[in-house]
């Protein structure tokens, strides 16, 4: 369950003000993308409702997907590409026998093939190969780039490009359910893992070809479905003025990089690393990204200890 405090940026007062007016709000919304809207619509709706002046999401989920889209507001924002990197849940079904254009349900027909008799066994050895580094080749269908150009937009011009394959890790696969010519999965994986990619290429492996059915994004690293919170549901707590239920929706952005070691400055070296100084730390706290604080309480933002102990500003937040 995710830790809420009331955020003062966010209180009753700021959230009362006409949506035209923004704000300097600042924390995560964990929010439960509907199906069949982009995640920059969800982002945007998030943004008014919460009357703030700067958003954006941590990583985006097809129109087709559901799931937690994590929607940085202010200086949350500062720790997107971080969420970025974290592993990713996914529960999926994964249709057999025939694939599509686009790896999904909304793409046309592509070709079909019989499926051949499956078994729990086989399919969870077929799993198992592909648990580890992995190489995928990235869909036509997807924001990446080739000459400035999206693959997607040159996709619907029937145009198909050479593309480069891209190492993931597949962490975790289940099989939660199967059935003649469908598999129900959950799946964890690294960053940059296209579950459409996944699908087709297990299908591949099992004698057969396939797409994504459906498809819902459960956790992105420590926060988990348990955790999210509904469009719906914002919208009737701001129409309805139960502002401060907004406000305890509000994560702090410190709470996302929980899994990182701390620092905890005194108020000289805290005024420093603000200046944008290094300071020497003799905590014996290893190389590698820190959370830094002053006082035990107020978070400074995200630092670099060096192999000499000495600790840099890497990003620091305003709040």
């Amino acid at each position: 369950m995710v830790m809420t405090s009331r955020v003062e940026d966010c209180h009753a007062a700021h959230l009362q003000q006409r949506r035209s007016e923004r704000r300097n709000i600042h924390g995560l919304v964990l929010l439960d993308k509907p199906v069949g809207m982009t995640s920059n619509r969800a982002l945007q709706r998030v943004k008014r409702l919460y009357s703030a002046k700067k958003a954006g999401h941590t990583g985006s989920l097809d129109p087709l997907a559901s799931g937690l889209l994590p929607v940085c507001l202010g200086e949350a924002t500062k720790i997107s590409s971080y969420l970025l990197d974290a592993d990713k849940t996914y529960e999926t079904t994964v249709q057999l026998g025939w694939s599509t254009t686009t790896g999904d349900e909304e793409g046309d027909v592509l070709r079909s093939k019989r499926v051949p008799a499956l078994t729990e066994e086989r399919v969870q050895q077929a799993l198992a190969g592909f648990e580890g580094d992995y190489d995928q080749v990235p869909p036509m269908y997807s924001a990446i780039k080739k000459s400035g150009q999206p693959l997607y937009r040159l996709a619907r011009k029937g145009v198909e490009v050479e593309r480069e394959k891209r190492r993931v890790r597949i962490v975790q696969c289940h099989l939660l359910h199967l059935d003649d010519n469908s598999l129900r999965l959950r799946l964890r994986c690294s960053k940059g893992t296209y579950v459409r990619v996944f699908a087709e290429d297990l299908a591949e492996a099992l004698g057969t070809c396939g797409h994504v059915k459906a498809l819902r994004r459960i956790a992105v690293g420590r926060f988990s479905e348990a955790d999210m919170v509904s469009l719906a549901q914002l919208q009737n707590w701001q129409e309805s003025g139960q502002f401060e239920r907004l406000s305890e929706r509000l994560v702090r952005a410190d709470q996302a990089l929980s899994d990182w070691p701390e620092i905890d400055l005194p108020d000289p070296l805290a005024k420093k690393i603000r200046q944008g100084n290094s300071v020497s730390c003799s905590m014996g706290q290893r190389p590698g990204l820190v959370r830094l604080y002053a006082g035990h309480q107020r978070f400074l933002g995200i630092g670099q200890v060096d192999a000499e102990g000495k600790v840099s500003p890497k990003r620091l937040f305003n709040e």
